[in-house]
Formats: C-alpha cells, structure tokens, sequence
C-alpha cells in the first residue's frame, strides 16, 4: 500500500515566512515557502506535487482538509475500496 501525503501550514516567525510542509509517514518531507498569489488549496497541492515528485511518485492524487492541513492519496493503486 501506498503512503499518503500530509500537508500543514507553519507560520510567519521573526526569522521565516510563512511556509507549507508536505510529508509521508515515513519522514520523508519538504518545506516551501507560502505563495500569496495562490489560494489556500493550491499552496497544499503544490507542495504535495513537489513532494510526488521528489519522490519519483506518479499517478493521479486527490486530497481533502482536514484540521490541521490536508491529506492526498494516490487513485491509482491497485488497493482501492469501495464502499456500500
């Protein structure tokens, strides 16, 4: 089974500007700066596309909010449900 993508915001302090971090359970991760000329949404999905590719992971994705960020899984696989 394949590994989702988590994505969360981190906040403008006095030495950074606000950023995005995308990573796997595994640890895996990378930060990038927040994008003003983008909305909410698109600055997860971009660091979660970076992260897809940095890890070589193609596929489609697809992803939804939750608390503390917002979470893509790979539609692709061969593990899907679905549900009754």
């Amino acid at each position: 089974m394949s590994q989702a993508i988590t994505t969360k915001y981190i906040g403008a302090t006095n030495y950074k500007s606000s950023r995005v971090k995308a990573s796997t359970e595994s640890g895996i991760s990378i930060t990038m700066s927040w994008d003003d000329g983008l909305d909410v949404e698109g600055n997860h999905v971009k660091a979660a596309q970076a992260l897809t590719k940095k890890l070589n992971w193609g596929g489609k994705w697809a992803g939804g909010g939750t608390k503390t960020g917002y979470v893509f899984v790979n539609v692709d696989r061969g593990n899907s449900f679905t549900q009754k």
